[in-house]
């Protein structure tokens, strides 16, 4: 039995079944952990969605942003985006079905050695704070006040953590944190803007896993979201969203050994699209 952890996706569903092929994907006995961003830019969305769902005994998943984005737009909030590719999902006759699934899966989670979240996590976070202020947004989008969550997810303030913060304020800061986060500053504060790679990050920022004393360091992330980063592993972190969106490549990192495989892809939407 294997667990491969997969990045991004995004509706490229031809090369995750090809790279299923590639590592020899054996539902019966292997099980997958995803990312998350199932969706969005890519050209096969509702089929990766699909898929999934048919598949989850054998697979795990976060939330990342762009699913997060679907479920807003499904329930009217936020506004679509040129790049968007959702139109599939939200007009299929299955659509609710897989919404209403997605919205009850995890935003982050543990096991096997290893925390999985979809972009980051703050330097003042333990593992089991994430846990628990992960649990505070699963609750919430999987309760009867779903629509109340969703409705306050977007924009990019408060820029950082503070145990005082409440209501929507609190979890946007959270959301943002697991879904959207690259660079932050030495104080923790994040930087929501900037979405290219390490050689050209501002002055003062660093990405989240680079800040000194952070409090979770003792457990490596697996995580994606930062295209611009490619595949980047280390022992403290597992940065595998290798922008298969883009024409780079779609990666699988298998857990017990921290074997890589890597598929490359055709492009299907310019950066910055």
């Amino acid at each position: 039995m294997a667990i491969y952890a997969i990045g991004d996706i995004q509706g490229c569903f031809a090369a995750f079944q090809q790279l299923l092929r590639v590592i020899e994907f054996n539902p019966g006995k292997d099980s997958l952990w995803l990312t998350g961003d199932l969706v969005n830019r890519g050209p096969q969305s509702l089929e990766v969605l699909r898929w999934v769902f048919q598949h989850q005994d054998q697979v795990t998943m976060v939330l990342g942003n762009h699913d997060l984005h679907l479920l807003a737009l499904a329930e009217g909030f936020g506004r679509s985006h040129r790049s968007d590719t959702l139109d599939q999902v939200l007009n299929a006759a299955d659509g609710k079905v897989l919404l209403d699934w997605l919205r009850c899966q995890p935003l982050m989670l543990t096991g096997q050695g290893y925390a999985m979240v979809h972009a980051g996590l703050l330097p003042e976070w333990t593992i089991d704070k994430a846990l628990d202020l992960a649990e505070e947004v699963e609750d919430g989008l999987s309760g009867p006040h779903y629509r109340q969550l969703l409705s306050s997810l977007y924009g990019n303030r408060p820029v950082r953590w503070g145990e005082e913060l409440k209501g929507s304020d609190r979890i946007r800061v959270i959301v943002n944190a697991m879904t959207r986060m690259r660079l932050v500053n030495q104080q923790g504060e994040m930087d929501l803007s900037y979405k290219g790679g390490l050689a050209d990050a501002p002055a003062g920022l660093l990405p989240w896993f680079e800040v000194e004393n952070r409090r979770h360091a003792e457990i490596p992330v697996i995580c994606g979201h930062w295209s611009a980063l490619g595949c980047h592993i280390t022992e403290e972190v597992v940065a595998i969203d290798s922008g298969c969106l883009w024409g780079g490549s779609l990666t699988a990192f298998r857990l017990d050994d921290r074997a890589v495989f890597t598929l490359p892809c055709p492009v299907y939407c310019e950066p910055g699209a």
